[in-house]
């Protein structure tokens, strides 16, 4: 491949490349030119900068083939971010496939499957699950796609109980780096299969999933509120529920620090809080029996508990869904002991002296660590924890703040750090293939030099990259 200088000079220099792709394509073809090219760049965390070559708003699957074949024609790599998530300045001089457009959904209750195109959010989806008494694993914000989710693994409420989003794909619906459209399944292809459940996006452009759901009629869950004060003994009360909680109850701790502006609801505005997110897959009797330590812990200032359908999941976690600028960095801990806790409190527990927003703190084991022989490249993980940080860009004189706190929370932790990650969690800053051992990495390696040597497909977040 060319360099993205030359190839974008290339193409630039010669406009009837894309005059080409234009006549072959029914989607709407954004160049640098055009006066919506910032807006169609634009990825959710706004505040990284993408510079595709150019942006196809893809209309059909037929679009995604007449790219792949145009992109392998002129020496150029192609990637698809159908909602902006996952993004990296990595994709300049990439032609970037916005592939919303592709939003079938087909749930099979008997059969207990569901086909999603590759634009379907898994809040769409999850709303087209209610009433059936079934669910997906979907994670906590309603806004990124079964695909985009699936391809990085997939972390959702519901992997201690039934294991990564990935490992609940049955086939994918792809168009290859020949720009051939094939699916690929266990049998078909057992080897680019196991490489797109949770191998990142490097290695075929993803036109649809069909994945298996879970008998769940009822599910309970919510958040439990406290003023930040009781951290201390909240987060004990987590640390020690996480270890003897069954596979049916996930948990997630967050520190939380409100602004004080109009856009956050009153008692929460200007404040800061212990929050425990909670679900449940069975009803309110048991699920309240079991969270009765966290009750116990400190009086609860606000109780969000509640029996809930599929369509309400994303309200569980309540995550800003709408684009933003932020900052973000992660890390997987072996344990979170009390002096862990203190540590975690130091560095990010005072609002007036961390500009992080949020800091999340996600239970893990379960099926989090299993590892079935049929399963697909994401790493189990025997971890307990996983810690997030998170911090607003409201304006640009924060971003050495922010940094500044991301840091601190992982110099804080560090101690008790095992140097992994989970892919959909690396922020831009952290290498994606922090996620995998090196065995995977280099079956994934094989796998994309024998199906795409010229690096026609490029991940949004590249696993493969040293």
């Amino acid at each position: 491949m060319s360099s993205t200088l030359s190839v974008r000079d290339r193409i630039g220099q010669t406009p009837d490349a894309f005059t080409e792709l234009r006549e072959a394509i029914a989607g709407r073809l954004v160049t640098p030119g055009d006066t919506d090219y910032d807006r169609a760049r634009t990825p959710w965390l706004v505040n990284i900068e993408q510079r595709p070559l150019a942006v196809l708003e893809v209309a059909h699957a037929d679009d995604v083939v007449a790219a792949v074949r145009w992109a392998r024609r002129h020496g150029v790599s192609v990637t698809a971010q159908p909602t902006g998530h996952a993004a990296r300045s990595s994709l300049d001089g990439a032609l970037m496939l916005r592939t919303r457009g592709l939003g079938e959904i087909h749930v099979d209750a008997t059969a207990q499957t569901a086909r999603v195109g590759a634009g379907v959010k898994f809040g769409e989806l999850c709303a087209a699950l209610d009433d059936t008494g079934l669910m997906a694993l979907a994670g906590s914000n309603a806004d990124p796609t079964v695909v985009g989710l699936a391809l990085g693994g997939g972390v959702s409420w519901f992997t201690r109980l039934h294991g990564f989003t990935a490992n609940s794909v049955l086939s994918f619906d792809v168009v290859d780096a020949d720009g051939d459209r094939v699916t690929v399944t266990a049998t078909s292809d057992p080897e680019l299969f196991w490489a797109l459940r949770g191998g990142g996006g490097d290695f075929a452009i993803v036109l649809g999933v069909t994945i298996s759901l879970f008998e769940a009629p009822e599910l309970y869950g919510g958040q439990l509120l406290w003023p930040i004060e009781d951290a201390p003994a909240v987060l004990r009360a987590f640390r020690d529920l996480s270890a003897v909680a069954p596979r049916e109850l996930t948990m997630w701790a967050h520190l939380l620090h409100f602004p004080d502006v109009e856009l956050v609801p009153e008692p929460l505005r200007g404040r800061s809080w212990v929050n425990i997110a909670a679900t449940y897959v069975g009803g309110r009797a048991m699920a309240e029996i079991l969270l009765w330590s966290l009750r116990d812990a400190a009086p609860v200032a606000i109780d969000l508990m509640k029996p809930f359908a599929p369509s309400e999941l994303t309200e569980v976690a309540a995550e800003p869904s709408d684009p933003t600028p932020a900052l973000e960095s992660s890390l997987l801990v072996s344990a979170l002991d009390d002096r862990g806790i203190e540590d975690l409190l130091v560095a990010a527990g005072d609002r007036e002296t961390t500009a992080l927003a949020v800091v999340q703190i996600r239970q893990l084991g379960g099926a989090f660590a299993d590892a079935a022989p049929g399963n697909g490249a994401v790493r189990p993980v025997t971890d307990p924890f996983h810690v997030f940080g998170l911090g607003m860009l409201f304006v640009p004189e924060l971003e050495g703040p922010v940094r500044a706190g991301l840091a601190t929370l992982e110099s804080a932790l560090g101690r008790l750090s095992s140097g992994h990650r989970l892919p959909n969690f690396c922020g831009e800053h952290q290498r994606s293939n922090d996620g995998y051992d090196e065995a995977r990495l280099e079956r994934l390696r094989a796998i994309k030099r024998a199906r795409d040597p010229h690096g026609v497909i490029r991940s949004n977040k590249p696993v493969l990259a040293s």
